[in-house]
């Protein structure tokens, strides 16, 4: 993706201790939903911090100290859209620094054992990603266990 920073682009974010994954996909993938299953898991033996809201449907990127940051537009910030209930209101931190892009996709498409950890290029950078079915269970805890391994380790896990 190219993109010129400042930039905002269609994603709804969250993060883990300051460390944002930007979730992509098309309008009705699930994004919102996903997220909103990420912050109500509450920090368990994986992951020992809940996950916090940046934004959602659309995340503004600009540069921070040579890192890309992420952070809700302000006509949208603390909002997040609930399918079938409406928009509610959550309390959105002001900013947190991109290490994890997420693109939704079909099951079908999602490779069981990548052979190598996915990268991708956001505004002229290149963050490790993921590939993940929105609807799938089990979604919601491999994002928070991506998103807390690259948070600590800069990378996502490896099949040596």
């Amino acid at each position: 993706m190219t993109v010129e920073l400042p930039a905002r682009i269609h994603a709804t974010t969250i993060a883990l201790a300051g460390a944002a994954a930007v979730i992509r996909g098309a309008s009705g993938a699930g994004k919102s939903d996903l997220a909103l299953r990420c912050l109500m898991m509450a920090p368990n033996a994986l992951v020992s911090c809940g996950a916090e809201f940046v934004s959602d449907d659309y995340t503004e990127l600009f540069l921070q100290d040579n890192a890309v940051f992420a952070r809700p537009p302000a006509e949208i910030a603390n909002l997040l859209e609930v399918r079938g209930l409406g928009i509610v209101e959550i309390k959105a931190v002001a900013s947190a620094r991109v290490t994890l892009v997420v693109d939704l996709a079909e099951a079908s498409s999602i490779e069981r054992m990548p052979g190598q950890a996915m990268q991708v290029g956001v505004a002229g950078r290149t963050f490790p990603a993921l590939r993940l079915h929105a609807a799938e269970s089990s979604a919601p805890a491999k994002l928070l266990l991506a998103l807390d391994f690259v948070r600590r380790h800069g990378r996502l896990p490896t099949i040596e």
